[in-house]
């Protein structure tokens, strides 16, 4: 058995596609940011980037509602529902490879693993029973927040949720949440931050609703890491590296809903054809991981480019309506009463 000796690295093409998104995101939000403090100077100035919306999952999720319900592709934040879908779609199709490659909070999760590992010299794992009740967390916010979404609401009460003062405003109140962010809550986010970096991969793999959403869709994936046991050689590297904890080097196909399709375990592979992607029964070809972040990158920034084209990318919402109603924010209409719908229009 010939050994490809391979040192203990991130995997370089990933980590430059988590650092190439994770600066477009940090323009975005600098380029949001400007414009509003320009509504709120009282003109209008610079151009609102519709990329802002990828942070209003449940404004997408109620978009979603809307229109697969026949009630329209809804023009308020389109972006979000088209980034909610392409996202969803990465994971019916490619892992949850969008929390490994592209979503930012994984990228400062995998930050503070890396930390984390630099300064206790080793990795941190919480017993099985604790662990796997934590883990079920997740799945029971993502099982909430559909619920009350799908089932819950009626199709009415969701067009006018979506149409309401507080929603046209979201992303505003989106990042006032952050820049004028409370005690309890920087209390909070640093709490998680330092969770995450004495137990690496907290929120991933604890709280996030969205990552549990994209398992669930990513086990009907036709891309799996699979194993070829006459080629390993039971060295455990591929478990050892693999953020998920997963026993990767005692199955033959990794078909874990926390799999986030990585690749940290095919990189490290010391053994050629022991653990490859493949895909399903009987079209069973190799696919190299550059073509798997390739498919990636084409999903994700292609999908988005298909919505430009087809006009489903930027609000309906003017520059004089953000306006107007940035000045009057902190009114009651725009807040909203948490498990309620909001009893007004866009008329108002």
């Amino acid at each position: 058995m010939v050994l490809r000796g391979r040192p203990r690295r991130p995997f370089l093409l990933r980590t430059g596609v988590q650092l190439l998104t994770l600066l477009v995101i940090v323009v975005i939000g600098v380029q949001f940011a400007n414009w509003v403090a320009n509504l709120e100077a009282g003109r209008i100035a610079g151009a609102r980037p519709p990329g802002v919306e990828g942070f209003l999952p449940i404004s997408a999720l109620l978009s979603l509602r809307q229109w697969l319900a026949g009630g329209g592709f809804s023009m308020v934040h389109p972006a979000g529902l088209v980034l909610l879908g392409l996202i969803c779609l990465s994971a019916l199709l490619l892992k949850k490879s969008f929390c490994s490659w592209l979503c930012p909070v994984g990228t400062l999760s995998e930050a503070l693993a890396r930390a984390s590992h630099l300064v206790l010299r080793r990795r941190v794992k919480l017993p099985r029973w604790l662990d796997l009740g934590l883990m079920s967390l997740k799945y029971v916010l993502i099982a909430y927040f559909l619920f009350a979404v799908f089932l819950q609401m009626t199709l009415a009460s969701v067009a006018l949720f979506i149409d309401s003062p507080y929603n046209r405003i979201a992303d505003i109140k989106m990042l006032h949440f952050f820049t004028r962010m409370s005690p309890t809550t920087a209390w909070v986010l640093g709490g998680l931050a330092l969770l995450s970096f004495l137990v690496p991969y907290f929120w991933c793999r604890y709280l996030c609703p969205y990552g549990a959403l994209l398992g669930v869709l990513s086990r009907f994936s036709p891309l799996k890491v699979v194993r070829s046991a006459p080629d390993c050689t039971n060295c455990g590297r591929c478990a050892a590296v693999c953020p998920s904890y997963l026993a990767v080097d005692l199955g033959r196909t990794v078909t874990s809903p926390e799999c986030t399709g990585c690749l940290e375990c095919v990189t490290n592979c010391p053994a050629p054809g022991a653990l490859e992607v493949r895909g399903p029964a009987p079209w069973r070809r190799r696919v190299r991981p550059a073509v798997f972040a390739a498919a990636v990158l084409l999903v994700f920034f292609g999908g988005i480019g298909a919505a430009k084209l087809a006009g489903r990318w930027r609000t309906e919402i003017t520059d004089q309506e953000y306006l107007r109603r940035v000045q009057e924010i902190d009114s009651p209409k725009y807040h909203h009463a948490r498990g309620q719908v909001p009893e007004y229009g866009p008329q108002d």
